[in-house]
Order: C-alpha cells, then sequence, then structure tokens
C-alpha cells in the first residue's frame, strides 16, 4: 500500500524549536506515522503538552528544556536519543528565527547572530547525529528554511541570508553524506505560528498576506509536519539535497514592513 511508504515506524528522531508551532506539529506527525522523538525548546510546559501528544499517538517523547543557541545543548540532543532510545534515524532542525529590521539596524553582530540560530545550530545537531545515524545504516535530515531565502523584501536582511545559507548548506551535506544519509529543506512561507500572531490578529495585515498568496490562505503547520513525513519516509527515500517550497505558490513576500527608502 502506498500509504504504508509514508510510515516512520520504530524510527527516532530529534525536533528542534518544538514546544509549538511547526516543531510541535512535526513531533506529533512523526509520532502518529510511528517514531519515537526527543523534543527541544526553551519552555518546559510547551513541550509537557507536544509530549502529551505524542504519547496519545502510542509513542514516546523525550522532553529536553534548553537555549538552542548553545551549540552544546543542541548537539547533546544526538547524545539524548541515543541514550533513551538506543538509535537515531531522523533530524528536523527546525529552530530558529530573526527579528526584521531595517538596513542601517542590522549590525555585523546582527548577521553573525542570524548565521549562528539559523546556520550554525543546525549544523552542530547534524554533526553529532551523523555518527549515531550511521550505526544503523544511515537516516534523513530535514532543514527547516524559509521562503525569505529565495524572495526579496526590504527588512529581512539578516534572516533572509541566514536562511539562504541554510538552503545551500542543505545541498552540500546532501553531497557530503550521501548515499547513506539523506538532507532536504523545506522553504516554509507564510504559516499560522506565534511568529506571526501579532500581524495576524489584524484582519487587515491577514488579509493583505492572503491576497499576496496565490492560494489565497495562510499555511497551518501540519502544512510542514506533512512534508517532513514525507522527506524522512522511505516516500521520500530518492529525494536528497532538495529544497521543497511549501508555501502557497509565493513569489513576493506576503508581509510588506512599510520600510521607506533612506
Amino acid at each position: 500500500m502506498i500509504l504504508d511508504r509514508f510510515r516512520v515506524d520504530g524510527l527516532v528522531g530529534v525536533v528542534t524549536g518544538a514546544g509549538r508551532g511547526i516543531g510541535a506539529a512535526t513531533a506529533v506527525a512523526l509520532a502518529e506515522a510511528g517514531a519515537d522523538v526527543v523534543i527541544s525548546s526553551r519552555t518546559a510546559d510547551q513541550l509537557e503538552a507536544v509530549a502529551g501528544r505524542v504519547e496519545a499517538a502510542g509513542r514516546r517523547a523525550v522532553a529536553v528544556e534548553a537555549d538552542l543557541n548553545d551549540l552544546g545543548a543542541v548537539a547533546g540532543l544526538a547524545e539524548t536519543a541515543k541514550d533513551e532510545f538506543g538509535r537515531l534515524d531522523i533530524v528536523v532542525n527546525n529552530v530558529g528565527g530573526s527579528m526584521p529590521a531595517p538596513f542601517p539596524h542590522t549590525t555585523p553582530d546582527a548577521l553573525k547572530d542570524a548565521f549562528h540560530f539559523n546556520v550554525a545550530t543546525a549544523h552542530a545537531l547534524n554533526l553529532a547525529a551523523v555518527p549515531l545515524m550511521l550505526e544503523t545504516g544511515g537516516g534523513s535530515i530535514v532543514n527547516i528554511s524559509s521562503a525569505m531565502a529565495r524572495l526579496t523584501g526590504r527588512g529581512f536582511l539578516a534572516y533572509g541570508t541566514a536562511k539562504a545559507a541554510l538552503s545551500h548548506y542543505t545541498k552540500l551535506a546532501a553531497a557530503d553524506l550521501s548515499p547513506r544519509i539523506r538532507v532536504n529543506a523545506i522553504c516554509v512561507g507564510s504559516v499560522a505560528t506565534s511568529a506571526l500572531d501579532i500581524v495576524l490578529r489584524d484582519e487587515e495585515i491577514k488579509s493583505k498576506m492572503e491576497q499576496a498568496t496565490p492560494l489565497g490562505v495562510i499555511g497551518e503547520p501540519d502544512d510542514i509536519a506533512s512534508a517532513v513525513v514525507y522527506l524522512v519516509s522511505t516516500a521520500g527515500k530518492f529525494v536528497t539535497g532538495k529544497v521543497l517550497e511549501v508555501d502557497g505558490g509565493t513569489e513576493r513576500p506576503t508581509l510588506d514592513l512599510g520600510l521607506e527608502d533612506l
């Protein structure tokens, strides 16, 4: 049956930024598809709620409260998977982000911080995960990038540059790790997560964002989680080094920050 190829029964995954939004939806989706998961974020009560949803799906969750800006902490999640479950097969690098800012306010330190949080954290976890994946024959890595990695819009210099780096990192890492470990990315469009709560509560702004999206709607975390399940399961076993655009068809930023000419 074709749906059997979307199962990940008996596998173990690590999902970062898993307290809410895309990370939480991904952890639950992996559990519903058959995997046990290590989940991590900075907020213990959010992780507890996600762990409850994983367990309701019949799988185990190990919650690790951590500041994932700390490269040692994020790398340690791989060993936690090994210690708790005896293996590691799936990594979803979801943690990331950067606040928009006008060009004059985007300092070199801001650019460095964006690169650290969006790229270095993913690499730290991947470095720790790869040897463990190889112990059981291989695995799959998914990096959560952004539509702003390929689109242009004012205010997104640090974020877009960092996500563009993550997207290209994905292709380079896939070449390095083939054939036993597959590495792919998802370029996410506007999705209804806590990061967009403030703007989505404004009906006028929400309407403009929907109008700027060819499909006419804001995405949901489960839209991204579904793509992750495809990429990490045998349904996606012939896919590596690719950047999957899950963005409602957008070809321009959906959020105009209204920054004026200098």
